[in-house]
């Protein structure tokens, strides 16, 4: 038997900082609730994957965690600056990987800005939102360790 790394996720190992924690529990079929922070989330699969489709997949909530963090960057570069978040949208766009692991291949982000945000001001917008935490953490993979508890 070859002997392997354990694999453990959980933020009370992160190291260096105070953690930050999560639960997942399973409500039923292929659909969980996640609790965090007294905040609830479910999330599901689409019917042709077997589940209900009664919420966003983990892989969705996954890129809207990307667009949504671009979002709030991009927000408060425009509110630091005086200028209307009315109108600020961000679209997202994903590609599946079609071999082995599973995963997302490709993301596209697309940041709508407000139509008055004036000319000089675009680049600097797209740079601090291109800088935004989960943006980052991408570019700078954390340390991701998965173990069982009983």
């Amino acid at each position: 038997m070859t002997e392997t790394a354990p694999h453990r996720i959980g933020a009370e190992q992160t190291r260096g900082s105070a953690a930050n924690r999560l639960d997942v529990t399973h409500v039923g079929g292929d659909s969980y609730a996640v609790e965090v922070r007294g905040h609830h989330i479910q999330v599901d699969q689409p019917v042709d994957s077997g589940g209900t489709d009664t919420a966003p997949t983990p892989t969705e909530l996954f890129v809207a965690s990307l667009a949504t963090c671009v979002a709030f960057y991009a927000g408060r570069y425009l509110h630091r600056h005086g200028l209307s978040r009315a109108g600020l949208r961000v679209r997202a766009e994903f590609v599946m990987a079609t071999d082995r692991p599973a995963r997302i291949s490709s993301v596209r982000v697309v940041v709508v800005t407000p139509p008055e945000l004036p000319e000089q001001r675009r680049a600097a917008l797209l740079a601090v939102a291109s800088h935004c935490t989960v943006h980052n953490t991408l570019e700078h993979p954390p340390e991701i360790d998965i173990e069982l508890a009983l």
